[in-house]
């Protein structure tokens, strides 16, 4: 891999909690800090193309990580994403034949202690480097095929369709 492309869309892996608003709020990405708390031995660009819940994503914001991605060269591709509409920009992105992308999120806020953040990151890097091309979702410790998964909200994980 020469060097892995990174876009970041928000989600609960970048959310932070703002005492002063009682609220939880996207920030900054979390995950060039995961990367270099654990001394990565690859090299990264991350793009931080915006800062939203997934539920308020669209399809002009999937059009946009889709561009983002055909307008790079990498052709290993991680995006850190909400976890609600994942699947929905795991299937915009698809006719990316060329490419191995994976998608990867959190269940908890990458900050919180016990987060599934780590976890997941590091299925998603593994992922990333040795899949064929195509778009996956990494997510409990599973990689999926975006047709073939779905975000099971009662359960707070991702289960076959």
């Amino acid at each position: 891999m020469q060097e892995l492309l990174i876009i970041t869309t928000g989600g609960t892996i970048d959310k932070t909690y703002f005492d002063a608003k009682s609220d939880y709020q996207v920030g900054e990405p979390e995950i060039g800090r995961v990367l270099e708390s654990f001394s990565a031995a690859f090299h990264w660009r991350v793009i931080p193309l915006m800062r939203k819940d997934s539920l308020e994503l669209t399809d002009t914001d999937r059009q946009l990580i889709r561009a983002t991605i055909a307008n790079h060269s990498q052709q290993h591709v991680l995006i850190t994403h909400g976890t609600d509409s994942m699947v929905e920009t795991a299937q915009a992105v698809q006719d990316l034949t060329d490419r191995i992308i994976v998608l990867t999120g959190a269940l908890n806020p990458a900050r919180f202690i016990g987060s599934d953040a780590v976890f997941n990151i590091g299925c998603a890097l593994g992922a990333v480097q040795s899949k064929p091309p195509g778009v996956y979702i990494a997510m409990n410790g599973r990689i999926w095929n975006p047709d073939e998964v779905r975000k099971n909200r009662s359960q707070n994980r991702f289960e076959a369709v």
